[in-house]
């Protein structure tokens, strides 16, 4: 596991102690060997609170090395600081072990060297912390704030925090402006104002906004503070401060919020929702970073087991008492329980249930040679999106002899169209895009004439014996392909034709997940095409009382084009004459 890397320095990265490699040990506190190893070597005890959800650290991004030294210079920056409030008040502030391990050793200890700034640079660039109240989130957010003003040696750093209303920013700058007041050797080099905090030598402010106009006025950000994410009902601030960014060496996005109530497309959903896809490993987002810390849904809230496991600084911050109180409180409220849920153990109280579940679609992610399907009967599914927009070619492959799929997979988009995918993807439709997954026509529309060129190449390819698409969707494309006697069905995209379609395409991917579980062969493979397993963990499916299920487009996370087109292939499957009973047939609801 451990691996030797070349630090900044110069110097070689010191080698993980074997304590360390210990994989179940790390896994569990979802610690990364180097972390564990700075922890240890700077005497910090390795936290036994682990997130409830946690990115992948960039340790296997290009050139990656862990600078410990960055992280010292952090952790010194903070213990110039001092508490301004109740027993500890004048005394130095210092990190707790849990902030140290899962926030402030990654974000500022992995580095590699960037040419065109001509030095090591910060991977990540953008952090996400999920945390109950009371475990020092503004704390931590505003020692970061001042650290990446006066500390990181950017010049001119411009550092804002921002908030969605005046009342809001106040509180959050109050705080911050009151540590550098109370700090000695913060107040001789900063100035601390009514609504900005300068730092003369370097030219460097910190300032809060309420407003995209606050935001925008001369933004070159070095660093955007987030605080309570949940709170912000439109994205236009969090983007315009991500856009702001550009012409740093090294800049840093950090949202800290507590969570919402489960609302779905949300400023707050789509953040959190991308580190969860980064920690199932959806895609692959190396400047992208985050953790939550929560309960699960589950567990029994009243059990003191449960408040430790959600947060990270029980016993300190929040107190076994305070918890204690707000919990008596939840028994007596459905209302107070419910904000006990969400703003003390970190629970939705609308949480979304998976139908098909990323493991489950992974474990099934044996390769498709596309060269051993020539001449093999093939049905297939057909989603056109809007003309700016994502479509879909499913091609799926019936083996009778076990019931099993083979499943051929093709995206197009515009190439206008990547740069906006890349946002809701943290960058990864390019990837996708260079590495084959997903193809651009020219221009701001799609060119279905591409689209159709590659149908009646897989016609001829393929023993094609039907081409499923939403009937109520058709096109001068399926029209044409109509007219040249392809075998176009349509396919209706209701509960009585869709629902057989996804419960088989699920009980496949059960059924092949527990087989190679145990040794054994896939049941649905699909080639791992990572633009399907973002569309696979996006979907969201409407369920009637009888159990019917369907995908919902207005419910999903985000595109879901690849699993439309599945449902239309699949329809196709399920329709054709019987030969034997296999694994498509009587396919029963099994919710997950």
């Amino acid at each position: 596991m451990s691996r030797t890397r070349t630090t900044p320095s110069g110097r070689r990265s010191p080698k993980v102690p074997a304590a360390y490699q210990d994989e179940e040990l790390l896994a569990r506190l979802k610690l990364s060997p180097e972390v564990a190893w700075y922890l240890t070597e700077r005497g910090v005890p390795l936290p036994d609170c682990p997130s409830l959800v946690k990115a992948p650290e960039p340790r296997d991004a290009p050139g990656a090395a862990f600078d410990g030294e960055r992280v010292d210079r952090v952790l010194r920056a903070f213990q110039q600081l001092r508490h301004t409030q109740g027993a500890l008040a004048g005394q130095p502030l210092r990190p707790d072990p849990w902030q140290v391990a899962y926030i402030l050793a990654p974000i500022f200890g992995w580095v590699h060297w960037d040419d065109g700034a001509g030095m090591y640079v910060r991977i990540i660039r953008e952090a996400y912390v999920d945390v109950p109240r009371k475990n020092g989130k503004t704390t931590l957010g505003g020692g970061i704030a001042l650290y990446m003003m006066g500390g990181d040696g950017e010049p001119g750093a411009q550092v804002i925090t921002a908030a969605v209303t005046k009342e809001q920013a106040r509180l959050l700058y109050g705080p911050v402006k009151a540590i550098v007041e109370k700090s000695p050797a913060l107040s001789r080099v900063m100035q601390p104002l009514a609504s900005a905090i300068l730092h003369p030598k370097t030219d460097s402010y910190f300032k809060p906004v309420s407003s995209l106009a606050g935001a925008q006025h001369g933004l070159n950000l070095h660093c955007g503070l987030v605080d309570e994410l949940h709170e912000h009902k439109t994205p236009e601030l969090v983007e315009t401060i991500e856009s702001g960014t550009g012409s740093r060496r090294q800049p840093l996005i950090f949202i800290i919020t507590t969570a919402d109530a489960g609302k779905r497309e949300s400023v707050y959903q789509r953040k959190r929702e991308r580190v969860e896809q980064l920690a199932r490993g959806a895609y692959r987002a190396p400047s992208v970073y985050g953790v939550v810390f929560a309960a699960e849904k589950d567990d029994d809230p009243f059990a003191e087991e449960t408040w430790k496991k959600a947060n990270p600084g029980y016993g300190v911050s929040p107190t076994r008492a305070y918890l204690r109180t707000a919990a008596e409180k939840a028994q007596q409220s459905p209302a107070e329980l419910a904000s006990f849920l969400r703003l003390h153990l970190g629970i939705r109280t609308k949480q979304v249930t998976k139908f098909l579940t990323l493991e489950s679609w992974t474990l099934n992610g044996a390769m498709v040679d596309e060269a051993t399907l020539a001449g093999r009967e093939a049905y297939g599914g057909l989603d056109l999106g809007a003309v700016s927009d994502l479509n879909a070619l499913a091609w799926l492959f019936p083996d009778d002899r076990d019931g099993s799929v083979d499943l051929l997979l093709r995206f197009w988009t515009p190439e206008d169209n990547i740069k906006d995918l890349d946002r809701r993807t943290a960058g990864s439709a390019s990837v996708w895009v260079r590495e084959g997954w997903l193809r651009t026509t020219p221009g701001n529309v799609t060119d279905y004439e591409v689209i159709g060129a590659q149908i009646r190449k897989d016609l001829d390819a393929f023993d094609v014996k039907s081409l499923g698409f939403d009937r109520w969707s058709s096109t001068p494309l399926t029209n044409s392909l109509e007219g040249e006697r392809a075998p176009m069905v349509g396919v209706g995209q209701g509960y009585k034709t869709m629902s057989p379609a996804l419960k088989a395409v699920q009980r496949l991917l059960l059924q092949g997940a527990s087989q190679v579980q145990a040794g054994g062969r896939p049941m649905l493979r699909h080639g791992g095409n990572p633009v399907m397993a973002w569309m696979v963990d996006n979907l969201a499916v409407a369920v009637d009382d009888a159990g019917n299920v369907k995908p919902s487009k207005a419910s999903a996370g985000d595109k879901i084009d690849g699993v439309s087109a599945l449902c239309d292939a699949m329809s196709e499957v399920l329709a054709r004459p019987p030969k034997r009973t296999s694994a498509y047939e009587d396919a029963e609801f099994e919710a997950i």
